[in-house]
């Protein structure tokens, strides 16, 4: 018997949450829950409530309203149809979904969470961890890194620091936390299983933090936060039998999320730069017919003619090994970089060309 494991974004919808906690259609429901992770082997803790109490006030219960779209005969959209027929106006069913979110600017009342939480949404409803609901306002959504940005208007609210999520190595403990199958806030444990998690087509852009920190539907836009309390991350997606967690979870790192949350304060929207070039992984076989040492960087297999890229001299068969002294470590890492620069950015980027190492001056174009 064979089971089927599917990515799946972790909207939560009233039906999701019964099934959820009846068990139905969740392999092994019943079994022994897996233990939590904790680090009292390395660094003596046995109880992380201190911290808890300074930082889960910051995470707050989204609910959307929204309308789903409904498929129609073209016909029906005729008024002079509709009225020779005599066919009433036809309306979308309301939909309730629910998610978490992470207050980040206390002053300016700013909430981040997750593009597809707030996705087609009419009204967006934030609850405090003191049982305050605020309605917010959409600031700005991100599709291609599933960020949105909203703003609420309150007193006395918490905000989770910036952590570095360029810092974390794979077996840091961490904590989840969000509003899984909208029971209220729940807090779960684990470490981080893998960095730079990418090709997995859930988003546009894909750089994620892998952890075992149970997440399910309704933790979407939730925190991942290290044992300091500092927001390493925001809980995007896992994989699992039926969308059920098996300790596969996917974050998008702060150091992404600070981006695009920056150009959407400015712009409502994220504007990105763009050099203009094609790019494929440098593969050890690419590597040895090159005379290179290694596989890390990204190969330019063609320049757009008169892009940025052109006019600062990249050349097909250039190695992208470095932008502004940071290593690039693959095409994906290369263009999930480029991704996040915003145009009219200067950057220096490190490249080899026929044996020798140079480095070129560009600024991002529209």
């Amino acid at each position: 018997m064979t089971t089927t494991l599917r990515f799946a974004a972790l909207r939560f919808a009233g039906a999701a949450c019964v099934a959820g906690l009846l068990g139905i259609g969740v392999p092994g429901a019943g079994l022994a829950p897996a233990a939590a992770a904790l680090p009292a082997g390395v660094t003596g803790v046995t109880t992380i409530a201190p911290m808890l109490e300074q930082v889960t006030p910051a995470v707050v219960n989204i609910a959307v309203l929204s309308r789903a779209p409904q498929a129609e005969n073209p016909l029906l959209r005729d008024p002079f149809f509709r009225r020779f027929f005599n066919v009433p106006e036809q309306q979308a069913r309301p939909q309730v979904s629910a998610g978490s979110g992470v207050i980040v600017d206390a002053r300016r009342g700013y909430v981040i969470t997750n593009a597809h939480v707030v996705e087609n949404a009419q009204e967006i409803a934030v609850t405090l961890k003191d049982r305050r609901r605020l309605r917010a306002k959409l600031v700005g959504r991100d599709a291609a890194t599933d960020i949105a940005l909203l703003k609420i208007e309150a007193e006395k609210l918490t905000a989770l620091p910036w952590g570095d999520s360029d810092q974390l190595k794979v077996g840091d403990f961490l904590v989840a936390i969000g509003n899984p199958f909208g029971l209220g806030q729940t807090v779960t444990s684990g470490i981080v299983s893998a960095l730079g998690r990418s090709g997995l087509k859930i988003e546009g852009y894909e750089d994620f933090i892998q952890t075992d920190a149970s997440i399910n539907p309704g933790n979407s836009g939730g925190a991942l936060v290290n044992f300091n309390g500092e927001l390493v991350g925001i809980n995007t997606a896992i994989i699992g039998p039926a969308g059920g967690s098996v300790g596969i979870g996917f974050a998008v790192p702060v150091s992404i999320v600070r981006s695009v949350m920056e150009q959407l304060v400015e712009y409502g929207e994220v504007r990105r730069g763009r050099l203009g070039v094609s790019i494929q992984d440098l593969t050890p076989d690419l590597a040895d017919s090159m005379n290179l040492a290694g596989d890390a960087g990204a190969v330019i297999a063609q320049v757009e003619r008169g892009s940025a890229a052109d006019r600062a001299g990249f050349r097909s068969g250039d190695v992208v090994t470095a932008v502004n002294g940071r290593p690039v470590r693959s095409a994906t890492d290369f263009r999930n970089r480029m991704g996040l620069v915003r145009v009219g950015t200067p950057l220096q980027v490190t490249v080899l060309r026929g044996g020798s190492e140079r480095v070129l001056n560009v600024r991002t174009g529209n």
